[in-house]
């Protein structure tokens, strides 16, 4: 259902950093304020002990104050700007990680808007919601705070070394000896820390969709009494995360801890070693203790900053990864050259949609299936044209709708709409002309109005009465307490299924398109109610070519063909009167169904 886990197995080199950085490019400059103020800041600091040695050796030592008052000016000019530097280099981490947490889920965003049905279909809600929301996070702050206090915490720590290499070379080596330890015991943790954070990002993608799922699903929960059953599920992948999470937490623990203490021996060999100097020299020891411990520190630090780009790099993986998916159904360089894309179209380059349709020898697969489901099909679905597909439940009828409506392309062959094989003009440009009533509907969070506007957003008052009058949902609107402006809740979770069916049918009426698609766009309503619509679809379809999908073959016998899907193959097409001539799979469809109805009528 998601990407596989074994392919994010191959960890990415420099923690991924080099992955992500195209992406967040347009941050350079500030980056480089932000690490030139903590260079500048931890330069400063690894100065001061060079101050206290002077003050030890010079005021204390020789017994002279002759050089106090620019010692005491440096020194507080120094903290002073030390501070100014760290106010400057903490302001620019703060607004980097909220501005590529926002760039990122933008970008995301987005590209998730230009990726095809087939995506949606193997990657679930709580997946896609965590790559866009959680491992953004992640990155913004790795780039902000990581990367501040690394280059702080790491320039103190060369700086230091360096100091004692130029004072004192053989005290600084042997202080340097736990820096092996420090390399070994990394190398030793990384990777088991990068695949238990790699199960982490895993089980909290699941944990977000089961979160989703009891949130989305809960009438349907309640209806079938699965509360436990539910709770469960959730339970075992929270247990999971704690197990695994705990596990984490203890390798990291371990390596802090062990790293801690190989920090200590420095301190520890300064103490042994520094003996001798603090009777002859003791601004120099004063020096050395001084780095020593200033150095464990930043040697924690690092390690917190490099734990971080361990785990931070599983998010880099999956985010670009993401980023990097290309949708099943592209536009060209030069289609998109000449008509834009679903974000900046070229709108003055379209030319208008007549409605002519054509399938040219086409032959189709669903990306994740193995089996052909149309084979060399032809089919000419002139302008006007009232085509109607049939079938039972999940023999497949969606199929030529998505080809139709270019949400999956063919395997094989073309699709003309307007004698031009599609792929040769924009999708906008062919969706701009769609108008689809789906067997589900769906609403956008907002008033009634808001949503009919999605249809046309410049549709006037009377375009909008008009529309509802059409498909009998001005009733729906004058019982609603607010009218057009009533909110209708996460996807129309206020209304009934009926009352979204209805302004979902007139927002697509409202768009005014040249070709209609229908998808059992009656199933949810009463059958007054339906026999409303069906009288305002003979109206609505003239002047348009439209495709409807039905269940009830008492709803499609008037259409100019009509096309019988079974098991995904389509197996008859023609006429009412020819399809029920030729006594096949229709007829025995239209006489199984006709007499279910009789039977219903009389026992009703």
């Amino acid at each position: 259902m998601q990407d596989k886990t074994q392919k994010e197995a191959k960890s990415l080199p420099f923690f991924g950093i080099p992955k992500i950085l195209p992406y967040i490019k347009g941050y350079k400059n500030m980056m480089f304020i932000m690490v030139a103020t903590g260079l500048f800041g931890s330069t400063i600091d690894i100065i001061l002990p060079i101050y206290q040695r002077y003050a030890l050796n010079h005021f204390v030592g020789e017994g002279t104050l002759d050089t106090l008052p620019w010692f005491i000016v440096i020194y507080v000019a120094s903290l002073v700007i030390t501070a100014i530097a760290n106010y400057i280099n903490g302001y620019l981490a703060m607004k980097l990680e909220v501005s590529i947490n926002r760039d990122l889920r933008a970008m995301a965003f987005d590209h998730l808007q230009t990726l095809s049905f087939s995506y949606y279909n193997q990657n679930s809600v709580g997946y896609i919601h965590s790559r866009v929301m959680s491992d953004t996070s992640r990155i913004g702050s790795l780039f902000s705070w990581s990367l501040a206090e690394s280059i702080w915490q790491g320039t103190y720590l060369i700086g230091a070394i360096a100091v004692m290499l130029i004072v004192k070379p053989g005290l600084a080596l042997l202080v340097m000896l736990v820096l092996p330890l420090i390399i070994f015991l990394f190398s030793l943790f990384q990777a088991k820390l990068i695949r238990l954070n790699r199960q982490i990002r895993e089980i909290n993608s699941r944990i977000t969709g089961n979160f989703n799922e009891g949130i989305t699903g809960a009438r349907t929960i309640k209806t079938l009494a699965v509360e436990a059953l539910i709770e469960k599920g959730f339970t075992d992948e929270t247990a999971n995360m704690r197990r695994t999470t705990v596990k984490a937490a203890r390798y990291r623990g371990l390596f802090a801890s062990t790293i801690g203490m190989a920090s200590s021996l420095g301190l520890a060999i300064v103490l042994w070693r520094g003996g001798v100097l603090a009777a002859g020299d003791v601004g120099t020891f004063a020096l050395f203790m001084s780095y020593a411990q200033g150095m464990m520190e930043p040697v924690r630090w690092i390690i917190d900053c490099i734990s971080d780009f361990i785990t931070t790099q599983v998010n880099i993986e999956r985010l670009t990864r993401l980023l990097e998916t290309q949708s099943d159904v592209t536009d060209t360089d030069e289609v998109i050259r000449i008509y834009g894309d679903a974000f900046d179209p070229i709108r003055e380059n379209w030319e208008p949609i007549r409605g002519d349709i054509e399938f040219q020898d086409v032959s189709f697969r669903y990306p994740d299936g193995d089996e052909m489901v149309l084979e060399h099909f032809d089919l000419k679905i002139p302008f006007g044209s009232n085509i109607a597909i049939v079938g039972e439940t999940g023999a497949g009828k969606s199929t030529l709708v998505n080809l139709i409506c270019r949400f999956f392309e063919p395997t094989e062959g073309r699709v003309l709409i307007d004698g031009r094989d599609a792929r040769e003009r924009s999708q906008l440009w062919l969706h701009s002309a769609l108008g689809y009533v789906l067997q589900t509907p769906h609403l956008f969070s907002g008033t009634v109005r808001e949503n009919l506007l999605y249809g046309n957003p410049n549709a006037t008052p009377e375009q909008i009465d008009k529309a509802l009058k059409l498909v009998s949902a001005d009733d729906v609107v004058a019982k609603l307490e607010k009218g057009l402006d009533t909110d209708v809740g996460e996807d129309g979770s206020l209304l009934s299924t009926g009352e979204k069916q209805l302004i979902s049918f007139a927002r697509a009426v409202l768009a005014d398109p040249k070709i209609l698609v229908l998808d059992e766009a009656t199933s949810s309503v009463d059958t007054i109610t339906e026999q409303k619509i069906q009288a305002a679809i003979d109206t609505i379809i003239q002047g348009r070519t439209s495709v409807m999908i039905a269940h009830r073959l008492s709803t499609v016998q008037n259409a100019d063909c009509i096309l019988v899907v079974r098991s995904g193959k389509i197996v008859e097409q023609g006429t009412h009167k020819e399809l029920l001539a030729l006594n096949g799979y229709y007829k025995e469809l239209f006489t199984r169904q006709y007499e279910d109805e009789a039977t219903a009528s009389v026992l009703g």
